[in-house]
């Protein structure tokens, strides 16, 4: 299996064609059946970033949370939502764009371009964005935007289990777990749910199954 480590060379890359301010972009929450989905925007400071970047997936939750506060200190940086309201009415897809889209367009320094993890660009970043497939494994300011968006939101996850307790979510982020499923079914849905996704759609309008 490869090993990516994640470098500056798409930034450098942007860089020569006369881009001065590069953001990476990341979301998280795309497979959770409850919460929001969160994303991030994150212009590095090229002579001071932090070390130790990588794959926010690829860090320890503590790690995480060391370099969220790293990153808040030493870049420019924007974390924006799509509601579960959102999330339903528009589709998991469109929700995720709509949340990065919100991110860039918050940042305090408008970037001249985007690096976006993914193979697909939001419409509204069109023109001035550039998709990287594996992309928080690989751009520095990708990594640092997947870390700030995965600590958000699991904060987030964890106010809501507090007002939801039995669900789990303060360890699963909401995720169909084991131990979130059969919460599904022995206590119900909550309004932080998404009724779109079928485990939850099927509680409601269906059998009373949340097989996947």
């Amino acid at each position: 299996m490869e090993i990516i480590f994640a470098s500056f060379e798409f930034e450098s890359a942007a860089q020569a064609q006369g881009h001065t301010h590069i953001a990476g972009v990341d979301e998280v929450g795309r497979g959770p059946l409850a919460g929001p989905v969160t994303a991030a925007a994150v212009i590095l400071n090229i002579a001071n970033v932090p070390e130790g970047l990588a794959d926010s997936k690829t860090l320890t939750a503590a790690r995480r949370e060391a370099l969220y506060e790293i990153i808040l200190a030493s870049a420019h940086c924007c974390i924006a939502h799509a509601s579960v309201e959102e999330i339903d009415e528009l589709n998991i897809l469109r929700a995720s764009h709509l949340a990065m889209e919100r991110a860039v367009a918050g940042l305090p320094q408008a970037p001249c371009h985007i690096l976006i993890d993914g193979h697909m660009i939001p419409t509204k970043l069109k023109g001035r964005a550039t998709a990287i497939i594996q992309g928080d494994a690989k751009s520095l300011s990708i990594a640092a935007a997947s870390i700030i968006a995965k600590v958000a939101r699991d904060r987030i996850m964890v106010d809501l289990a507090q007002q939801y307790p039995g669900y789990g979510w303060e360890t699963n982020a909401g995720y169909p777990t084991k131990m979130h499923q059969s919460a599904l079914l022995n206590l119900g849905v909550t309004p932080a749910h998404r009724r779109s996704f079928k485990p939850v759609h099927n509680m409601l309008y269906q059998d009373k199954s949340v097989t996947l």
